[in-house]
């Protein structure tokens, strides 16, 4: 396939911007690792490849090449992947691993999680009919998710959203969540997507645990990333 057809194509799928800032991206993490002398072993390409070829169930080499085949690409293609990837991770690593923890402690506030039940609604009247109902036991916040809320899935759920942190809230919403008392249910808000009825199940301190740490090390990283990429945009 030529390049100028996949460019095209890319154009015309409105996708053109984003993989040119992945190339970019690529670009400025690899002078960077260089810079920094970081490299990655040829174990550490094997190491992680076993470790996909075990979560995609890759028991055989014959197994493989299949697989290999399907993505359209060969061995080194994805080594090179793996590659990157592991080059990615130890940059972030070096750039953002001793900033991780003033960073938490910073924005201890914004890692607070509460774990919610919400209810979505289309009328006004009907958040509040619903509202009163429960608040007056004639129904249980659970059912009335099961029965009224507007996406499948939280029905099937019973209005279970899951553990969210605060900086995932708007503002008007996390003061009053976090202000709620749990399994208090909190009057109707209204968004765009319609009327919110919300209960917290309960609430859960911040602490930076190891996948929280890879979280604000990533967006760090991110962060500077897009920072870099804005210099080099602007300056070549």
């Amino acid at each position: 396939m030529e390049v100028d057809t996949i460019i095209n194509f890319l154009k015309t799928t409105l996708k053109f911007k984003e993989i040119y800032c992945q190339i970019q991206y690529q670009r400025i993490i690899n002078q960077a690792a260089e810079k920094m002398n970081l490299t990655v072993t040829a174990e550490e390409i094997q190491i992680e490849a076993d470790s996909q070829r075990t979560q995609r169930s890759l028991e055989k080499a014959a197994d493989t090449y299949a697989w290999l085949d399907e993505q359209m690409i060969n061995s080194d293609d994805w080594e090179a992947g793996i590659y990157n990837s592991i080059l990615r991770q130890k940059l972030a690593e070096a750039l953002f691993s001793q900033e991780v923890e003033k960073y938490f402690a910073q924005n201890k506030v914004d890692f607070e999680q509460v774990l919610l039940y919400q209810i979505i609604v289309p009328y006004e009247k009907l958040a509040w009919e619903i509202f009163y109902q429960i608040e007056e036991e004639e129904m249980s916040f659970y059912q009335a998710a099961h029965i009224y809320d507007i996406d499948e899935q939280r029905r099937y759920h019973c209005g279970h959203e899951g553990k969210l942190y605060r900086f995932n809230l708007k503002p008007d919403f996390s003061a009053n969540i976090f202000a709620a008392q749990p399994k208090k249910v909190i009057t109707p808000l209204k968004t765009d997507q319609g009327y919110h009825i919300l209960m917290v199940e309960e609430f859960i301190e911040a602490e930076l645990t190891p996948i929280l740490y890879e979280e604000i090390m990533d967006r760090m990283f991110q962060e500077w990333l897009a920072i870099e990429l804005n210099y080099l945009l602007h300056n070549s």
